[in-house]
């Protein structure tokens, strides 16, 4: 009897375990395929002669095609200068980007990446010309930094070579708008004890729990030498009324202050950092009170440090001098700590920078500003701060890091140069 209890022992063994195996595998055979991701790229042709456009590039890590470009859509405008994007994909699937040489907002429909569609495109809004930066607010409205007013006597000036445009603008605003342009409200950024034309809003924070948004200051027109652009402003969010603008002091080398950039929310909440491009970083507290504080707390080598963002508690920062990203320890705001770095080479400049959902995948390069002219991504672990160039993300046939962006055929049939800026991988 002991024999054939053990035998039947086994055997309903063998059973449960046949049945959990047929369980795993069926699992493993209906378990749904990882979402394609994809990075769409705002680009113009360098000789300012072929049409500007949007590509669609594989990003897809276990994809045969990681790294080819898969598409691209054209604007069917040539020289507008292609600048930022929103600097992640919305929700709706819709991306605003400027030309902003020329002053024009589009606005892409990217819901079917591989069909991707241009919904619409428009230029003044409110009395003011030239967008910069768009925030998509919390019920999807889009709060936007535009440069100049439209009746500048310059407004309407194109680029020429490089970024001039003559320096010589009036002061613009901030407008809340849906993402097709229809105003919703808006606001001069004029400080009267300011001269008209020194400042020029370039990105905002919202901070709805305190009702403020935090404005900075630089004139994307390099022929405009007196605008030294050491400026924030605060602003009520509910209405948009100025509450105070506010120069952010020197640091040691005595420049830092100069060209505000791009603000940040850091993980406490309530703290901001300011990033400058002349490499400073400002951390901001007591916004929503009548006395803010803003103190320098860092400075990175060389000048034109490029567009930083913050995940978790590391702020992550394009160094041109140093040809690469750097990241910050930010757990203690007033005393930043390097964490690690990485380079991409000497003929690169990195300046944009976007992070996909997961918070581990950071696409970046040179803004159309270097030689080098390569798209490339970079690991991020959360976890330690640590960065890594992504070696497997390449042109097809080739062994080095990054898409080359130089003298290549484009799907649209261009052949030549494409100057990138604004990249976001989808949603």
């Amino acid at each position: 009897m002991t024999t054939h209890h053990h035998a039947a022992s086994v055997f309903r063994r063998s059973i449960r375990w046949a049945s959990v195996l047929a369980l795993s595998i069926a699992a493993l055979a209906w378990r749904p395929t990882a979402r394609p991701s994809y990075l769409f790229m705002w680009a113009g042709d360098s000789a300012h002669k072929a049409s500007d456009f949007l590509a669609v590039i594989d990003a897809t890590p276990t994809s045969p095609r990681y790294g080819a470009v898969l598409t691209v859509l054209s604007t069917g405008t040539a020289g507008t200068r292609p600048h930022h994007t929103e600097q992640e994909m919305p929700a709706d699937g819709h991306l605003l980007a400027n030309g902003f040489g020329a002053g024009e907002t589009y606005l892409f429909d990217l819901t079917d990446p591989l069909h991707p569609r241009l919904a619409t495109s428009f230029g003044d809004v409110a009395g003011f010309s030239h967008p910069h930066t768009y925030l998509r607010l919390a019920d999807n409205t889009v709060l936007t930094t535009f440069q100049y007013g439209a009746d500048s006597s310059m407004a309407h000036a194109t680029m020429t070579d490089g970024m001039g445009m003559g320096g010589h603008h009036s002061t613009g605003g901030l407008v809340e708008m849906d993402e097709r342009g229809r105003v919703i409200r808006s606001a001069h950024a004029r400080d009267s004890s300011i001269a008209d034309g020194r400042i020029h809003p370039y990105s905002v924070l919202a901070l709805p729990n305190v009702d403020r948004a935090l404005s900075t200051s630089t004139d994307m027109d390099q022929d405009d030498s007196a605008d030294t652009g050491q400026w924030i402003q605060v602003w009520r969010l509910d209405d948009l009324a100025l509450l105070r603008t506010i120069a952010l002091p020197p640091g040691p080398r005595g420049n830092e202050n100069q060209f505000t950039g791009e603000p940040h929310l850091l993980p406490d909440g309530h703290s901001i950092y300011i990033h400058t491009f002349s490499c400073g970083l400002y951390l901001l507290r007591g916004v929503e009170t009548a006395s803010p504080s803003v103190t320098f707390v860092h400075g990175f080598d060389g000048t034109d440090c490029g567009v930083p963002l913050v995940d978790g508690h590391y702020w992550l920062q394009p160094v041109p001098a140093l040809h690469g990203l750097v990241s910050l320890d930010i757990s203690d705001p007033e005393h930043p700590r390097q964490v690690s770095s990485v380079s991409v080479g000497d003929d690169e400049l990195p300046h944009w920078i976007a992070i996909d959902a997961t918070g581990r995948r950071i696409v970046m390069n040179s803004g159309g500003y270097a030689k080098g002219n390569r798209l490339f991504i970079v690991n991020f672990d959360p976890a330690t701060g640590s960065l890594s160039i992504d070696q497997r993300f390449h042109d097809p046939g080739s062994t080095r890091a990054g898409i080359d962006l130089s003298n290549r055929r484009w799907p649209n049939g261009f052949v030549g140069t494409a100057a990138p800026h604004g990249t976001v991988f989808s949603r």
